[in-house]
């Protein structure tokens, strides 16, 4: 069907929406660690949080909507923390997103600026605790193979060595 021969007012267009999944989706953020450190964005929508460090691996609970609003704090926070990491070996930071109910492109764009700049420098990131529709957004982006994934970050200590990919 032609532009000439479409009846009037049946004139198509695409309506894309955005999904949020917030099954599961906690009261709020937890707590930082006993001497952790943790900041917030200047608008109050994310917090990333040393919950652990063994090594040279972090675990980091990061709570709130990674948005375009917030995926600049993302990316700057995951590469602060790396660098005060100790050793100079392989670095591995552990993104706990059991708390992020909504990541969208920014955020993935996020995630991919800071693994390069950690990446350069010898380290990891690997996402614990992704939600289905994250994790489908990740597998339609082929960013799973990018980044380590697993269930929890209780079972990254049983994964051997950096890289290892479950799901």
């Amino acid at each position: 069907m032609t532009e000439e021969t479409r009846p009037a007012g049946k004139a198509r267009r695409r309506v894309f929406s955005v999904a949020r999944c917030r099954a599961g989706a906690g009261t709020g953020a937890r707590p930082p660690a006993a001497g952790g450190s943790g900041a917030r964005d200047a608008a109050g929508g994310l917090r990333i949080d040393i919950a652990l460090v063994r090594g040279g691996t972090a675990v980091l609970a990061v709570a709130g909507e990674i948005d375009l609003r917030t995926a600049g704090t993302l990316r700057d926070r995951l590469v602060e923390l790396h660098g005060l990491l100790p050793g100079t070996g392989p670095r591995r930071l552990v993104a706990d997103f059991t708390a992020v109910p909504f990541c969208d492109a920014a955020g993935l764009g996020a995630l991919v600026a800071a693994h390069n700049q950690i990446a350069a420098d010898g380290g990891e990131i690997v996402l614990t605790g992704v939600r289905p529709a994250q994790l489908r957004l990740l597998r339609i982006t082929g960013l799973h193979r990018l980044f380590a994934i697993h269930a929890r970050a209780d079972d990254v200590w049983a994964a051997p060595g950096p890289s290892a990919t479950s799901r």
